[in-house]
């Protein structure tokens, strides 16, 4: 299924909201920006339809745009009086939030804006937020709504009670982060940026919106492909089911139906997919997928979807060493570090074409998997490498950090940090609300519960319980940390040449992998956030230098395969901040060595003859 076309051309509910002037924004000056940042329009920012999974063909509000703001301190009760604009959803911090402050531990956002309902609504209005970093609490007409803490995923509150008859409905938000003073997923922001630590997020950084749905609805559906079956295990959460209801899925390839089945609502099914047609970087087919509650013989909700059928396994070669396997068949993973920050936006890409630019140049430079880097993104971001056929490694945000860390060729260096009870609560909390809201988008074929002992903590039980959660896809336990033995996956981070984990001591058992090498630096005058002190882990004068070693590095890697090497993460798709290793600057202005150049060495990777499996 190509939802792209559909999602980022889906017209949108025309939206009142009384701030939303073009005069009262622009982005904070003195920091580099990237092509979109012109193009956004501060009256309907990031317009695009924010939850490909789950479309539901009833009007829906986007909320994004110009809001009141302030910033006061923690004991403070709402603000009298707000300071000015800020755009949402731009973090506070950001140029294109129009604010450019940092809020700290010590302090609270406050938001404030008005929305008027469309005359079409329904009985049920859902209020959604993407994102919102860190605690959010949420008022509405003067009444409180609720609260979420969780900086990474998604989550709703139904309003309909807090809403006025008729006219203007006033929503407050209030946002309180404590960046890396606090023990909660936080990913590589730091108060005080440095090295490979980057500037706070703090508040909305995904889209909020409005939902009308009816009384009884679909809250979520859940989508596990079984290849060797021929089937899709399906079911859905439907809030508000009477007795009798019944639960409809439809498989379509394209507009043709292949397959149905009815249920109950909650109880997996299988739906037989006759000759599957097999979801792959080079073939990344996507089947159509309507969900439906049945009540009496009539429609009580509807929702389109999309799945496919890939499978994401371990096996061994001839030589008995362990492979990650794509479909049953051995692809070597080959993607770089994707950490997902823009110059203008922070965590938050100034538009979907910029969104979608930095995996449209992955895939044109030779790459055939992503490892999305210590964040979570919009969920358009993963429909996209559904829909354009690009592998993701999942990372978990870390947190709570103060572990040791030293990396070596034969057991992973490293210790297990002892976190209070509260500290674990919210990482599982948050590990286990972001497998479910990124379950049914097939190109991730990898969960990352931590990276280089950051934050670790009871790194066996975690891995364990995470592939128990999701059997269906392959757990790098801790990626460059993995002190433990544990999961499918052994990783090594090597600096700046290729290495891989010793195959006599791991291979048997587990895939090996190089989940960090790289880090060739290049800085280009004119596009790099700050004018000095930037650095890679070996830099260069020249792109012609520096793809000569990249080249080197290739051939290394040709053997390593051969080896026993499964797959291996380049630092880094862009430039972030400070560091200037990566393959674009972060403006994404300059793409440091051409496309076709980096393809043609990194074509040389995917070579079937490399491996055999066993019979």
């Amino acid at each position: 299924m190509k939802l792209l076309p559909l999602l980022f051309g889906l017209c949108l509910t025309q939206v009142t909201l009384v701030s939303a002037q073009n005069k009262d924004w622009k982005p904070v000056p003195g920091k580099i920006a990237t092509p979109w940042s012109s193009q956004l329009n501060p009256a309907a920012p990031l317009p695009t339809y924010p939850r490909p999974q789950l479309v539901r063909q009833q009007n829906w509000q986007n909320l994004n745009g110009l809001w009141d703001y302030a910033i006061q301190p923690k004991s403070n009760a709402q603000p009298a009086k707000y300071e000015g604009k800020i755009l949402v959803p731009f973090a506070v911090e950001s140029s294109l939030s129009g604010v450019g402050r940092t809020v700290g531990q010590d302090s609270l956002l406050w938001y404030k804006t008005s929305f008027t309902l469309s005359s079409k609504s329904s009985k049920t209005i859902l209020l959604h937020f993407g994102a919102v970093d860190w605690k959010t609490e949420v008022f509405l007409n003067g009444k409180k709504v609720g609260v979420h803490e969780g900086g990474f995923d998604p989550f709703s509150f139904d309003i309909t009670p807090h809403l006025k008859k008729g006219g203007k409905q006033e929503l407050v938000v209030s946002v309180w982060d404590p960046t890396d003073k606090g023990p909660q997923p936080r990913g590589k922001q730091q108060i005080k940026p440095e090295g490979i630590w980057y500037t706070p997020v703090t508040g909305i950084w995904q889209t909020v919106w409005l939902e009308n749905v009816p009384e009884t609805y679909i809250e979520s559906t859940k989508h596990t492909p079984d290849i060797d079956a021929g089937n899709i295990q399906l079911s859905a959460k439907v809030k508000s089911a009477k007795p009798g209801d019944q639960l409809k899925f439809t498989a379509y390839d394209g507009s043709t139906k292949i397959a149905e089945l009815t249920a109950d609502p909650e109880v997996a099914s299988e739906l037989k997919i006759n000759q599957p047609k097999l979801w792959s970087p080079a073939h990344p087919f996507l089947y159509n997928l309507t969900v439906e509650v049945i009540r009496k013989g009539k429609t009580v909700d509807k929702i389109k979807s999309y799945f496919a059928m890939r499978k994401s396994s371990l096996g061994k070669d001839k030589n008995g060493v362990q492979r990650m396997l794509l479909n049953n068949e051995f692809v070597f993973q080959y993607g770089p570090l994707d950490q997902g920050w823009w110059p203008d936006g922070l965590y938050t890409a100034p538009t979907q074409e910029a969104l979608v630019f930095d995996i449209i140049k992955t895939k044109e430079m030779g790459f055939n998997m992503i490892r999305k880097h210590i964040k979570v993104e919009p969920a358009s971001w993963y429909h996209a490498c559904d829909s354009l056929g690009i592998l993701v490694w999942q990372d978990m945000p870390s947190g709570d950090l103060g572990n040791k860390w030293q990396p070596d060729l034969g057991l992973m260096g490293g210790t297990d940090k002892d976190r209070t009870a509260e500290s674990e609560a919210i990482y599982r909390k948050e590990w286990n609300k972001i497998m479910d809201d990124l379950h049914n988008f097939p190109s991730i074929i990898t969960w990352v519960p931590f990276n280089e002992a950051w934050g670790q903590f009871k790194t066996i039980e975690i891995s364990d319980w995470t592939k128990k959660k999701d059997p269906s896809r392959l757990v790098n336990s801790a990626s460059g940390g993995n002190h433990f033995i544990t999961g499918d996956i052994v990783d090594l981070h090597h600096y700046p040449d290729p290495a891989m984990p010793r195959p006599d001591l791991f291979g048997s058992a587990h895939a090996l992998v190089l989940g960090e090498y790289g880090g060739l630096g290049l800085p280009v005058p004119g596009h790099t956030w700050k004018d000095k002190d930037n650095w890679g882990y070996q830099s260069f004068k020249t792109a012609d230098e520096l793809f000569e070693k990249y080249s080197s590095f290739i051939t290394t890697m040709e053997n390593l395969i051969q080896r026993g090497l499964s797959a291996a993460v380049y630092t880094q798709t862009t430039d972030v901040e400070q560091e200037t290793n990566g393959l674009m600057t972060y403006d994404r202005k300059i793409i440091k060595v051409p496309e076709t150049k980096l393809k043609s060495v990194n074509d040389k990777l995917y070579n079937p003859d490399f491996v055999e499996l066993q019979k």
